[in-house]
């Protein structure tokens, strides 16, 4: 497709900041897919096209995240196992099911996160010294990962929330750590998603690539951020950003 230059650089504007966004809380394909729409994709090619960008960024803050020794790895695989395969079945919903089904599952999506972080905080954001337990001691974890990779795969916006709620609640991992942790569950169920959406035709490769280079951007300096912010700061980072989510699905 056609890509002026306004085009260009409202992708490059929204790109940089849902990179910061996505990679300190959740949220910041509101502020991608609505750009992309704007340009005259339908809502399916522009949850598509999205996922070029949310790959990108995912790369960058997991290579971030593991140069400042935040990435813990002694757990990835049963944490990744569950969020693969509930990412492969949203993404397949997501190519089939219909669009209007999207705003409704992030709307609700967002006020269950906002609920939780008002009424119980510590399950996004474990005091400091909390003891981490593993997928193996913790069957329900199982299940928050999976549904974390479905919505990931299905909608992708605000994934990072759901992530946490996963890692952070039920696993115990501090804010930066459960931060590094969902971008890695975010690349690998990402990676996934794009082959079914590359195998369906979804993706305008152009605006999908212009937006990939800003979220690398963003994600690198969320990254130093991450790293140097108090986990308070971090809390209400998040909370702000669950409001902006539910907002941005209300009028959306």
């Amino acid at each position: 497709m056609d890509i002026t230059l306004t085009h260009a650089v409202l992708l490059l504007v929204t790109g940089f900041f849902a990179g910061i966004i996505n990679t300190l809380a959740g949220g910041g394909s509101n502020l991608t897919l609505p750009a992309l729409m704007v340009m005259g994709m339908p809502a399916e090619v522009a949850n598509a096209t999205n996922r070029v960008g949310v790959l990108m960024q995912s790369v960058v803050a997991v290579l971030g995240f593991k140069k400042h020794g935040k990435l813990a790895t002694d757990d990835t695989v049963p944490i990744l196992i569950p969020t693969i395969v509930g990412g492969l079945l949203g993404a397949a919903g997501a190519a089939y099911a219909p669009s209007e089904w999207i705003k409704p599952l992030l709307l609700g999506t967002m006020l269950l996160m906002a609920l939780i972080i008002l009424v119980k905080p510590s399950m996004v954001a474990p005091e400091l010294g909390t003891p981490v337990k593993k997928v193996s001691q913790t069957p329900a974890s199982w299940w928050w990962l999976g549904v974390a990779g479905f919505y990931g795969g299905f909608v992708q916006a605000g994934v990072g929330f759901v992530l946490l709620a996963a890692l952070a609640g039920s696993l115990r991992y501090d804010l930066v750590r459960a931060n590094a942790l969902k971008m890695l569950c975010t690349l690998v169920f990402t990676s996934v998603a794009l082959v079914l959406f590359i195998i369906e035709g979804l993706i305008q490769w152009l605006p999908g690539l212009i937006l990939a280079l800003s979220t690398m951007f963003g994600a690198h300096l969320a990254v130093k951020l991450a790293i140097k912010a108090q986990p308070e700061t971090l809390k209400w980072f998040l909370f702000i950003m669950t409001l902006v989510g539910c907002i941005a699905a209300m009028f959306s």
